[in-house]
Order: C-alpha cells, then structure tokens, then sequence
C-alpha cells in the first residue's frame, strides 16, 4: 500500500476502536456524563401562544411604560351624574343627529350640563370621532371643557380628550 492509503487506515482503525470502546464502557459513560450534560445552566422563555406571555403583554406594553388612564369628564360628578351626563354626549355626538346642543340633570343632585358637537364627525384610527364643548355645573363648581369621544361602529363612545376651554 502507498503511504497515504496506509496511514488513513490506520486512523480510521484508532477511530474505530475509540468508538468500540466508547460503547463498551457506555454504562459508565452514561453514568457521568449524561447528567453532566444535562445538568447546564437554563432560562425559561414563554412561548407565544402561553396564557402567562399574553397576560403580560396586555398588562404591559412593549417598552414597560405606564399605561395612559382614560381622561374623565369631570371629577365633581358621582356615577349617576356621569351616566346621564354620558347619555347626553352620546346623543349629541351621532354622526346622524341634528349637532346642536344636548342638555342633561340629575334632580337629586343637582348636577346638569350640556354638550355641544364641534365640526363633523371624522374618522380615526378605524373609529368615528368628533370633538365637543361641555358646560358642568355640580353645586357652586362650573366647568366649561373642551375634548373629543370616538368610537367604533357599534359601541359606546369613549373620550380621548378633555381639558378645559381655552378662553380667547
């Protein structure tokens, strides 16, 4: 045999060899090193489709910043105050109603105000919107504000802006 031919032999010989006996004291092997192998340092990562990584990603947004509260039509009202007063909104704010002013009260408490649609109805973000002035009154505190309520088809409007007027 030539040199080259030779000396492959051999290693594919100590190669075979090494393997056989790797296989013999497999037991042995197995013993210590398959907990060895198994015993590495882990991370569980949650997959996608889990209840655990969904709960977390509605409760936080990618960047971990706070989430924005809704704004509130005012913090003079009780809920029976809001409910009517929110009726009121969303009668004066229909795209197929009439745009003038709304008016609401609460007998047993007092409370009363309007709503006055500003401009049309435009639309944003897949919803319907318009913008709005509001006169609250609860006892001696009045507040005139200015915002903005949108919503989708079907649903309730809900308000994305409230401030109050700006006089000039």
């Amino acid at each position: 045999m030539e040199g080259g031919a030779l000396h492959y032999l051999r290693i594919r010989h100590s190669a075979a060899g090494a393997i056989a006996q790797i296989l013999r004291h497999g037991a042995l092997f197995a013993s210590f090193a398959g907990p060895a192998a198994l015993s590495g340092c882990s991370i569980a990562v949650p997959m996608s489709g889990s209840a655990m990584w969904e709960k977390e990603s509605v409760a936080q947004d990618a960047t971990g910043s706070i989430t924005k509260r809704p704004p509130a039509l005012s913090r003079a009202l009780d809920p029976e105050d809001l409910r009517r007063a929110v009726a009121a909104m969303s009668t004066a704010l229909d795209p197929q109603g009439s745009g003038a002013s709304v008016n609401w009260d609460n007998p047993q408490t007092g409370a009363k105000g309007s709503f006055t649609p500003v401009g049309q109805p435009y639309p944003l973000e897949g919803k319907v919107c318009r913008a709005f002035l509001a006169d609250i009154a609860v006892k001696e505190n009045e507040e005139k504000l200015q915002g903005a309520a949108c919503r989708e088809k079907s649903a309730e409007w809900a308000l994305t802006d409230v401030k109050p007027l700006r006089k000039g």
